[in-house]
């Protein structure tokens, strides 16, 4: 008499239930990096739009510009603003890669439309505000800069209205989010074993 192997071994049973139990396994905790990465964006962008860019509205224009520019500096030596900036795109994504591998449209669904409002942000920083202040640092110092006044003016008249445009994508983005985690929630308690 020969033992043959249970039905669901032969058909691959083990190998799905791997790849599933993996895919349980990352999806919360992707999708909560993402909402925590998505709220630390929006919130450094609100905190330039309602208190550093009035604050040094207030300010002389050198003073302004030296202000900027060390803020800037000091931002883009930070170990922490660039991963984060980063990581905030690739959780969203990777969250919804796994849900529709998972097969939870109602969970995909507002995580692409996170992403989108996400990657808005990054296009809009790398093609305006970056560009700004990399002009702002190429004034050197800025008690001998030309045309100081100009340059403050033109760069406040752009800088300011767009970082509130990342700020609203990010607001959408984290909408976006808290949406597709309280649909995941739901799914989660819904799919359960018993």
């Amino acid at each position: 008499m020969s033992i043959q192997p249970r039905p669901f071994v032969q058909a691959g049973w083990f190998d799905q239930h791997s790849r599933n139990s993996l895919a349980d396994r990352v999806a919360g905790p992707l999708l909560g990096a993402a909402v925590l990465c998505t709220g630390l964006m929006a919130g450094l962008f609100f905190a330039y739009d309602i208190s550093v860019m009035p604050g040094l509205a207030q300010l002389d224009d050198r003073a302004y510009a030296a202000a900027m520019q060390r803020f800037n500096a000091v931002i883009d030596g930070s170990a922490l603003f660039g991963p984060v900036f980063l990581a905030t795109l690739a959780c969203t994504v990777a969250s919804a890669a796994v849900a529709f591998r998972r097969k939870r449209r109602a969970v995909a669904v507002p995580l692409v439309a996170a992403a989108a409002c996400y990657l808005a942000v990054l296009v809009v920083t790398v093609a305006v505000n970056l560009p700004l202040n990399a002009e702002l640092a190429a004034l050197g110092d800025p008690a001998t800069a030309k045309d100081l006044p100009a340059v403050i003016e033109d760069f406040k008249s752009v800088w300011v209205p767009v970082n509130a445009v990342r700020t609203g994508l990010c607001v959408l983005s984290l909408g976006a989010l808290c949406s597709a985690l309280v649909r995941y929630g739901r799914a989660t308690v819904h799919h359960r074993p018993a």
